[in-house]
């Protein structure tokens, strides 16, 4: 016998039309949804989606830190037990920013990533959840999905 594939499953089916319906109730504006998404030694900083845009449709992006620093921007060798850079894998950001049209090539994981340059930032939720499917397991070395825009 066959076993359920996601889209098939009752549960997994209930979990995306949840997130779709909350994702359609974001109010519009000219701001961005960024999920910070952390993997040592990487230098991008995670995805950034439009509001009411599904995160299938998000970027990874570089972070440029000319005019703000990010939420993070901590020791990655932190000392006396401190949080440090990366402490907020998995949270949900409101950003404001821009897209500068540079690519920025981060040798640790061999990706060419959008730059985006980050204006302002608001905490959404620190625990949000799944990404991109509700049943994704997160290794803490790898993506999530192919990159293929940002591959060389």
């Amino acid at each position: 016998m066959l076993g359920l594939t996601s889209c098939e499953n009752p549960r997994i089916k209930e979990q995306l039309d949840q997130r779709a319906a909350a994702i359609a109730a974001e109010t519009p504006g000219d701001y961005f949804i960024g999920r910070r998404f952390h993997i040592d030694r990487t230098h991008f900083w995670g995805y950034v989606r439009k509001p009411r845009q599904p995160w299938s449709s998000s970027r990874l992006i570089v972070m440029s830190e000319k005019l703000m620093k990010t939420p993070d921007r901590l020791r990655e060798d932190p000392m006396d037990g401190t949080p440090g850079f990366g402490y907020d894998h998995n949270s949900d950001y409101r950003l404001w920013g821009y897209f500068s049209g540079r690519k920025i090539y981060d040798p640790n994981s061999d990706l060419f990533i959008p730059e985006f340059v980050l204006q302002r930032y608001e905490l959404l939720s620190d625990h949000p959840g799944w990404l991109f499917m509700p049943n994704e397991k997160f290794n803490g070395s790898q993506l999530l999905r192919a990159e293929a825009e940002a591959m060389p």
